[in-house]
């Protein structure tokens, strides 16, 4: 402990070695992420034999692009990536709605037990989604919702989360905005479809952008919910394609590594929301 004292002092007196430092943790869990995923697309392009090998080696002998395409013939994988955008899409977008509407409730509005109401809403963030799920599935049972739409997305269209950082966003508009739409005729709901909504796209997108991710990942809900091809999504798929071709590794990561592309094209496209998603949440450390 004496020791790492001296060290520590070193690296403050020293910006360049506290750089290089930071620079070598950086790559260094870089790495570590991104070896799981190498590894997946590298026993994906190997043959049968190579990826049911007794002692399986890590880089292909041969590549073996087809597979793409036996992937694909084995289990409907085209049909569960359209269902999980459909899964993934809709929840996102009717729980960014519902979220943005609460939000602003919270926010703007004035009624008796708002704070409490808001506290109370705020502690299902502790409850575990596991500790729903069977009272979920009953009550979307009841309905007659198992294996449709609606009962795959409407239980996970209302969260506190988004409420709470979206509230945290309307907060910070200034009052200033609404009251100078409210002198010149507007009604409430105007304010917020003219006045909010605009100001608040990057806080929404942002939510919007974690929510579809969050989504196309989930597999317990569409797990339980899900029983026939026509609403399941890639990642119950891929259990599914798992359990029909056995020790198969080459297509079942073929299958997973197909699935990740749409997360990654997505990822790119809205790498700016995701920088601010993370200054939102806290997630940066700031």
């Amino acid at each position: 402990m004496t020791s790492d004292v001296p060290a520590l002092a070193a690296l403050r007196r020293s910006p360049v070695a506290a750089r290089r430092l930071l620079v070598f943790t950086c790559f260094l869990v870089t790495a570590v992420t991104l070896t799981p995923i190498v590894m997946m697309v590298l026993v994906a392009f190997q043959s049968d034999t190579e990826s049911m090998a007794a002692r399986p080696s890590l880089w292909p002998g041969s590549w073996h692009p087809e597979n793409i395409g036996r992937a694909f013939d084995l289990v409907p994988l085209g049909r569960y990536l359209l269902n999980t955008i459909i899964f993934a899409g809709g929840t996102a977008l009717l729980e960014t709605a519902t979220a943005a509407l609460a939000a602003y409730a919270f926010a703007r509005l004035r009624f008796r037990g708002r704070g409490v109401l808001f506290g109370v809403y705020l502690t299902t963030l502790m409850i575990p989604s596991q500790v729903t799920l069977i009272p979920q599935f009953i009550l979307v049972a009841k309905m007659h919702g198992v294996d449709t739409w609606p009962g795959m997305i409407l239980p996970h269209a209302f969260t506190a989360l988004g409420v709470f950082l979206l509230r945290q966003f309307f907060l910070g508009v200034p009052r200033d905005y609404e009251e100078a739409a409210r002198l010149d005729g507007a009604n409430r709901w105007q304010t917020f479809i003219r006045i909010i909504i605009p100001l608040a796209v990057p806080a929404i997108a942002t939510l919007a952008v974690f929510k579809f991710i969050s989504q196309w990942n989930n597999l317990l809900w569409p797990l339980v919910i899900s029983n026939s091809d026509s609403t399941r999504t890639a990642a119950v798929g891929l259990q599914v394609f798992q359990s029909t071709n056995g020790t198969q590794w080459n297509l079942l990561l073929m299958a997973a590594a197909i699935t990740t592309v749409p997360l990654i094209v997505l990822f790119f496209l809205t790498q700016r929301w995701f920088v601010k998603g993370i200054t939102m949440s806290g997630l940066g450390g700031r």
